[in-house]
Formats: structure tokens, sequence, C-alpha cells
């Protein structure tokens, strides 16, 4: 099978593939509910019921035809955020019911593409790409202005927040390699958490925020490429006791997005065919 859902089990280690595909699917989001799963595949948007036997079903997103592994869903389960090309041609974020429906725009600024939901419901953060630099936004979720959170040169990527709303993390080439960085949702306070050999993309920190998980490329990668050696990993909240849960063929599409399970027993990821 070209693709794989995989649910890891924190306490044990235990690994249960739960849909295989032979088209690409990426991304998987956990329901705040605990029931489903989301993911993304072929510019479409898809839900798996985690009842056994369940298929994919297809979510009416509109017009929005083009979508990216990019989206997520709200703390109370109500709305679905994607991450859409079709209507500008550049990646916009929306918001939609989650049961489905005519997307409403959540960005005025293009390219802009979802990675985080603060815990309260109330912000969006994403990256933006503006006149060349890729930083970290914030957004209210009933509208406004953009808060840009990061600045000062390189890459900045992935923002996810703590359950607790405190920090941001994110990951970032600022420092000279693509490592794991924290911030407040102010801008403020901002710290490097990791400064090792790997390419680390991606931190999703756990719903009691006792760890985050992350992914790492093998040393002198570029971006985040799909079909590569990668490992997912463990790091504590401050930055320590840093271990490998996973080694696998994946990354572009194993875990953009949240995906841990609403108790942070578990989290979800793509794992790909090897050629």
């Amino acid at each position: 099978m070209r693709s794989e859902l995989v649910i890891y089990e924190l306490a044990t280690g235990a690994e249960r593939c739960i849909h295989a595909s032979e088209a690409l699917i990426e991304a998987p989001n956990w329901s705040p509910c605990g029931s489903f799963i989301l993911f993304n595949g072929g510019g479409l948007l898809y839900r798996l019921d985690l009842a056994e036997g369940a298929e994919p079903l297809l979510i009416d997103t509109g017009f929005a035809r083009n979508c990216n592994n990019d989206h997520g869903i709200s703390p109370d389960g109500t709305t679905i955020v994607i991450s859409d090309s079709t209507e500008s041609g550049k990646s916009c974020v929306y918001l939609l019911p989650v049961g489905g429906g005519a997307p409403r725009r959540a960005t005025l600024e293009v390219p802009s593409w979802w990675h985080g939901w603060s815990p309260d419901g109330r912000s969006l953060a994403y990256v933006g790409a503006r006149d060349g630099a890729f930083d970290i936004y914030s957004v209210p979720v009933d509208g406004g202005d953009e808060m840009r959170l990061t600045d000062g040169g390189g890459h900045h990527d992935g923002p996810d927040y703590t359950p607790d709303g405190a920090w941001l993390w994110f990951n970032s080439d600022r420092g000279g390699t693509m490592q794991l960085w924290r911030v407040r949702p102010d801008g403020t306070d901002l710290r490097q958490m990791t400064d090792d050999e790997r390419v680390n993309w991606f931190p999703h920190p756990s719903p009691d925020g006792a760890v985050v998980l992350y992914l790492a490329y093998e040393q002198d990668v570029t971006g985040h490429p799909r079909d590569r050696e990668v490992e997912l990993r463990l790091i504590d909240p401050e930055g320590g006791d840093k271990r490998t849960l996973v080694s696998l063929f994946g990354g572009q599409g194993s875990i953009n997005v949240p995906c841990w399970s609403p108790d942070g027993r578990s989290f979800a990821y793509m794992r790909y065919a090897r050629a």
C-alpha cells in the first residue's frame, strides 16, 4: 500500500494500521471527541470514523478542491479549518462546519498555511509567506488583522499551541539549521528548544503538556520532503530528555498538523511504502 494511517500507543509502543490506501493520503487530525480522524488526499478532505470496519467519508468543502495537508478541528469540535488554493491560486486559510459546507475565509493575505488553534478557540496560528519571508502569524477566528510573531530571517513553520495556551512551538532555521523553537502568543520570549544534528520539523505538544512530538529528518535534508527515512521523537517541554519512538519512511504528510488523541494516550501518523 502507498499510504498507511497508523495509531501509536504511547504507554506500550504498540502500533496499529487503521487504514491503508494505494493513493497518497496525508496529515491525520484526531477529533476532540476522539471518534474520528481527518486526513487529506487528492485535494479533498476525508473523515474516518474509528469504529471497526469504517471507510473514509468525503467531507463537503464547497468550492475548495485543492486542500493541502494543513487542516484541523476547533477545540470545541464544531469547525474545520483548511488551507486551500482554489480561489486565489495560493494557499489560504478557511473555516467550515465540521459536517462540511461553504468555506469562510479566515486569512486576508496569501499564501497562508494553517497549523494551530488556540486552546480557547479564539485564535488561529499559521505560516505566512510575505515578501519572500516565511514567518509565524496569528489571527482572530472571528476576523481581524494578522499579527506577525516572528522575524529576523530564516524560515519559520509549523506552529502549534501548548494546551495552556502559554506557548507556540514551531520550527525554524534562523539559527542555521532547522530546529525547534517556542514563542509566546504575543511574539515575545523567543527560545530555541533543540540544537542537534537532525533536521527537526512540526512540533506538537501533547494534550497534558508533558511532552512534544516532532518529526526528525536526517542531517543535511533541505525543507520537509516526502519519502525519506525519518524519526518520530518526543522531547520534554523544557527541551530535554529526547527519545525516538518510531523510525519510518515518511516526512511530508506524516505529522504536519496536530495529531494527538484527546486523552493524550495515542497519536496518529502516516507512513509510506518504500519504492
